[in-house]
């Protein structure tokens, strides 16, 4: 007997593959298999990431993990170890290679509890870049709020070459940004091109890019990467979002290892377009495999870590 149309669609597997669930009190996230990302978090009974549906591929990177390398390469070129690499070029219109090579991948469930879970790939050698990385994302519910912990591990014989980000989409209830009341502790930003490649550094003092007092994000459009971030005896960088009449709040926390900061209005996005903020912890600078500027050169064996989290209030 054949399937109904709506049989075929109860039994389709979600465009992101299995869906794995963490609970704490009135926290709850969910984790997709495509990508290793998070697709869902709320806390009393809101949600606090702009993700996608079950029903939806994702779209816009949300919540996707950039491994092993996040933002942009131009001309997807690089020189590691005296030898020329070409990615292919996933940001065509750009001509440049874009948020890693894991963002699609099928990851497994390593571990699984009721308010823990690990995801894990390996990344085996291809063209551009031709080294295995184990891949390891902790996702952990407590009475703080959700910890995220990217570890990757050099499983080749030679040294590579290394970045991790995220790509979450924070919100606070608002139809729009523009209210959300933003508190950023950064002090210099990267200005860059028409192909968001790094082109310098300069102080954020006075300028429509400073939120270290908090402020209503306005008409502020922002695709800007920041760095010297200001921390706290924990070695933590928090950025703070509230809704207007501040009964809405979350506070994304980033630790040492991830030394820059995107922050990301997503006005050219129309299924964003300044609904949520993406807040986007980096461990290096875009376009890091050209510059270097915050790349890591993992030895064979050697394990490399970064953490961040959401803290409801």
């Amino acid at each position: 007997m054949s399937l109904s149309m709506t049989d075929s669609l109860q039994n389709a597997t979600p465009p992101s593959g299995r869906q794995v669930e963490i609970c704490s009190g009135d926290q709850r996230a969910w984790i997709v298999e495509v990508g290793g990302g998070l697709r869902a978090y709320s806390a009393r009974r809101r949600e606090l990431l702009d993700g996608n549906g079950v029903e939806g591929m994702c779209s816009s990177a949300r919540g996707q993990c950039l491994v092993p390398w996040p933002n942009r390469i131009r001309d997807g070129r690089y020189e590691f170890a005296g030898l020329q690499q070409q990615l292919p070029l996933t940001e065509p219109e750009r001509r440049n290679a874009i948020h890693g090579l894991a963002c699609w991948e099928n990851w497994t469930v390593a571990e699984h509890a009721d308010d823990r879970a690990v995801m894990e790939y390996l990344l085996h050698p291809q063209p551009g870049y031709p080294h295995a990385l184990r891949l390891e994302v902790e996702y952990r519910l407590d009475a703080g709020g959700l910890t995220v912990r990217t570890t990757a591990t050099n499983e080749g014989a030679s040294p590579c070459p290394y970045g991790a980000g995220a790509h979450p989409y924070l919100t606070v209830g608002t139809p729009s940004v523009d209210s959300v009341v933003l508190q950023a502790p950064v002090r210099t930003r990267l200005t860059s091109d028409e192909r968001g490649i790094p082109t310098g550094v300069e102080p954020v003092d006075g300028s429509e890019y400073d939120f270290r007092r908090p402020r209503p994000i306005g008409n502020a459009r922002l695709d800007t990467a920041y760095t010297d971030l200001e921390r706290d005896d924990d070695g933590r960088a928090h950025v703070h979002l509230a809704s207007p009449d501040g009964e809405a709040a979350v506070t994304f926390w980033l630790d040492e290892s991830y030394r820059y900061l995107m922050l990301f209005t997503g006005d050219p996005l129309p299924d964003v377009n300044r609904r949520s903020l993406g807040v986007e912890p980096m461990t290096c600078a875009p376009n890091a495999f050209q510059s270097g500027e915050g790349l890591v050169s993992l030895e064979p064996g050697e394990s490399f870590a970064a953490t961040w989290g959401l803290e409801p209030s």
